[in-house]
């Protein structure tokens, strides 16, 4: 996948999926990562998806362990560090970011049935502070992936990600049986989906996404 969206010429982010912190593993991980694709532009490292009960101060370490790892092969491409509580705690890393090194963002994780603007708050107060956002999770449901689209909240957040420059992904590219999963099961693994072939979420992202290609023309 990740060979297939340079050949693309697209971004593809590589995201350490945990909930807890393994750094050892995740050392040899993104080692891996780097020396078999860290030459290419196309390559966004996301150190740590949703950090749960750890600290900021537990993540911050963590983190910059991994930085030294990945600078050490791949001096360039952007890195994207978490917060603690599911990514929502942007507002501490504001007041205590990282130093030393650069092409660092950091991220925050919003679903739209459960995160509202005392979020976006943070965010803009982080911003403030010179802070750089990038929305690496995303979806218009509930922060379980289930329950009904608050197309409202969801349409105020991505106006606010084009008025503040912030970059978002949407969650997931997915049949299971869940709300933010964006595909029926009647759809090909190929690709080449009709609007029949996608459930409210992807129906949603693939019109964001044509709306962003619009503009970028």
């Amino acid at each position: 996948m990740i060979q297939g969206a340079i050949e693309s010429n697209i971004y593809v982010l590589i995201d350490w999926h945990s909930h807890t912190l393994k750094l050892d593993a995740a050392k040899v991980f993104f080692t891996e990562m780097a020396q078999k694709y860290g030459k290419n532009p196309h390559i966004i490292y996301e150190l740590y998806n949703e950090p749960v009960k750890d600290t900021w101060q537990q993540v911050k370490d963590y983190s910059i362990e991994l930085i030294k790892t990945i600078r050490a092969i791949d001096p360039d491409n952007v890195i994207l560090v978490g917060s603690p509580h599911w990514d929502q705690d942007i507002h501490l890393v504001a007041d205590d970011p990282i130093q030393g090194f650069n092409n660092i963002m950091y991220t925050c994780h919003f679903y739209a049935g459960t995160h509202g603007k005392f979020l976006r708050d943070r965010c803009d107060y982080a911003i403030g502070k010179g802070i750089p956002v990038f929305i690496s999770e995303s979806a218009g449901m509930e922060a379980s992936g289930n329950g009904p689209i608050n197309y409202t909240e969801w349409q105020n957040w991505i106006d606010w990600c084009s008025a503040n420059d912030v970059s978002l992904i949407s969650w997931s590219v997915s049949d299971k049986n869940e709300t933010c999963s964006m595909l029926k099961t009647t759809a090909s693994s190929e690709g080449n989906w009709k609007e029949e072939d996608l459930k409210e979420s992807g129906i949603k992202t693939r019109e964001l996404l044509r709306k962003q290609a619009e503009k970028e023309k």
